[in-house]
């Protein structure tokens, strides 16, 4: 088998220029395509943040190597013969397969609206009553005339958010009171998107249907679309229930910041030294691209719009999640209508309540396309007779492109349908589409490219995942002996910088200054509450402390008195002090940098296992043909 595969590769290279599929090179004598290969690299190296993160077919191709190979060692193990990935795979084709198996038509006004839609948005208050689509027309009488008399309520000036939090069905309604966050086109329902932007902002819709129930939009506000936007944040986090004084804390640490980012400090350093969102404070705060209505939280999407300019730095403000500071980094409005329209196109082409989905001119279609035709001598015999006295069931009943139907098999349909009473000539009808339907789902992969290589992807990625959970991720999660030997080796990646041991301190007066100063003669080991406790049980005072350590930018009053930063506002030379000692610069432990370490640990495990597989399986790779393909 190996030899052949190899006579094959060899066959492809030779006829590469004769009109047969050029391949790049091989894994043991398996070819990998070129036309595969210019989709993944085309798809991976566009939409990235950073001109300098695209790469060259040259240097794309070691990475496309190592995808290949992972995907190779899964099909070696026989992991794509597994009951439950032949489920999955079977679960997305259909999925996909859907817009290819109906007639689609629209017209070329729908894309221009549909453009128009995307270059506002909506911001509306709705009430829904749930009602199933199969309701009974009884039923959803009774569902419409309720939501009538609700909306009548609301025309004669009832609040429209106190009805949805008495009679929504939605769930988030008692907590949102109906209102929804600005949406624009193809973001909601076809249906509820199109009254919503055909209803004038201050008025209510008349009842709307979607699969859901009826709606009524009150629709509250458009306004022109803001397009998308690129901002690096700085972040301290507020965990929920936090108390009064740690989110002082959090507040005095992002001040802090804030006070080094105006004096001129690089704002991406301090992110990557400071902020609790560590998935981006390693890219320097840099996030991914979001639009206004792209779900990210109001509060951050509001203040990250504000900013009018690119290198804009927002006041420090709070959301659910904690204290902010964004910078921005660039603004992409809305693309022009010759950009945007093969993205509509596919859209609308996929959404059967805006396009036209109609089966039966597809089935014409393909009766057309694949020259069907009844043998009439069998069709009359066929309505003449019972089903169960046929003479001849193996007579061919009707043909197509390479498929020949008998009465055998319409009869062996026909047991299948027996709960299904209907006249034989609309069981006939309905065979004849599944017959059809059956065979164009069959060839999809043959007709379409597109729909073979999303397949392909779907494919490969399955098996990447669940290798990769297999061999990767799983290991580095169980391995403890592992990953404390690759902590040990690499101990110093993850370093405290300089930090301080020890009280922060803030005295009301002079008396509790000096309590505090004896109690701390005596013993500098009591907890910050026992503290508290004690000067609060001799003289009845408050005092604010924290004890721990802190680093750089921790906390405005130790930046003050330990690293020569700016001073507090509120500082009371004497009253507000520190006590304790500085730190040295030291590694992290395994305990504290765990969640870096598994995350390094599994990389390292991942290049060991990609240097196994080079030396199991015999590469080859086609330079000639690569240098081809053109750089995006």
């Amino acid at each position: 088998m190996h030899r052949s595969i190899t006579f094959l590769v060899a066959i492809f290279i030779t006829l590469s220029g004769m009109g047969q599929p050029e391949v790049i090179g091989s894994i043991d004598g398996e070819p990998l395509f070129k036309e595969e290969f210019e989709r993944l690299y085309r798809k991976n190296n566009q939409g990235l943040m950073e001109d300098s993160d695209k790469k060259t077919p040259l240097e794309y191709v070691e990475l496309f190597i190592n995808y290949k190979l992972k995907v190779h060692e899964a099909k070696q193990l026989g992991m794509d013969t597994i009951a439950s990935f032949v489920r999955e795979l079977e679960t997305y084709r259909q999925e996909i397969a859907r817009p290819y198996l109906t007639e689609v038509r629209f017209s070329q006004k729908k894309i221009v609206d549909a453009y128009e839609r995307m270059t506002k948005e909506v911001k509306a208050g709705h009430i829904l009553l749930k009602l199933d689509e199969n309701a009974s027309p009884e039923d959803t009488l009774m569902v419409f005339n309720k939501i009538m008399r609700i909306r009548e309520q609301a025309l004669a000036g009832e609040n429209f958010e106190n009805l949805a939090q008495q009679f929504s069905e939605d769930p988030s309604a008692k907590n949102n009171k109906g209102t929804l966050s600005y949406f624009s086109a193809f973001q909601m329902v076809f249906s509820f998107e199109n009254a919503a932007y055909k209803t004038p902002v201050g008025e209510i819709s008349m009842p709307v249907r979607t699969r859901f129930g009826y709606h009524l939009i009150h629709v509250l506000d458009k306004r022109k679309a803001k397009g998308q936007i690129k901002v690096a944040h700085i972040m301290k986090r507020l965990g929920q229930g936090a108390d009064e004084e740690y989110s002082k804390r959090k507040k005095q640490q992002i001040d802090s910041i804030a006070t080094r980012i105006k004096s001129g400090e690089d704002f991406f350093s301090l992110a990557r030294k400071f902020s609790d969102d560590r998935r981006s404070a390693d890219q320097g705060g840099v996030m991914s691209w979001f639009s206004s209505t792209s779900g990210m939280i109001p509060e951050f999407s509001e203040a990250a719009f504000a900013l009018k300019n690119d290198g804009d730095v927002s006041p420090v403000f709070r959301t659910p999640y904690g204290f902010h500071i964004i910078k921005r980094i660039e603004l992409n409005p809305i693309a022009p209508f010759e950009e945007m329209e093969q993205f509509i196109i596919d859209e609308v082409r996929e959404n059967p309540h805006i396009s036209k989905h109609n089966k039966k001119l597809f089935i014409n279609k393909l009766k057309n396309e694949y020259e069907f035709e009844f043998d009439q001598n069998s069709l009359a015999d066929l309505k003449a007779e019972k089903m169960d006295e046929i003479e001849k069931p193996d007579q061919i009943l009707f043909r197509f492109a390479d498929q020949q139907v008998t009465i055998a098999d319409f009869a062996s349909y026909l047991k299948s349908q027996k709960k299904e009473k209907l006249a034989i000539d609309q069981h006939l009808q309905n065979f004849v589409e599944d017959q059809l339907t059956a065979f164009e789902d069959k060839n999809l992969e043959n007709k379409y490219p597109d729909f073979k290589y999303l397949m392909k992807e779907y494919h490969d990625g399955i098996l990447l995942f669940n290798i990769s959970e297999q061999k990767i991720w799983s290991t580095a999660a169980k391995d403890s002996v592992g990953l404390k030997a690759y902590y040990r080796k690499n101990k110093n990646k993850y370093r405290w910088e300089e930090r301080f041991s020890g009280w922060v301190i803030e005295c009301p007066d002079q008396e509790v200054k000096d309590l505090v100063d004896n109690i701390l003669l005596f013993d500098s080991e009591l907890s910050k509450e026992e503290l508290a406790s004690q000067v609060k049980q001799h003289l009845k005072k408050e005092i604010n402390v924290e004890k721990g350590f802190f680093e750089q930018g921790d906390h405005v009053l130790v930046d003050y008195r330990v690293w020569d930063g700016p001073k507090p506002e509120s500082y009371q030379d004497g009253l507000h002090f520190i006590h304790g000692h500085k730190i040295a610069p030291q590694a992290k432990t395994l305990h504290e940098a765990k969640g870096l370490y598994i995350s390094d640990y599994q990389n390292y495990l991942e290049k060991e296992w990609v240097k196994q597989l080079r030396k199991k399986y015999n590469v080859k790779i086609n330079k000639k043909v690569i240098k081809s393909v053109e750089p995006v």
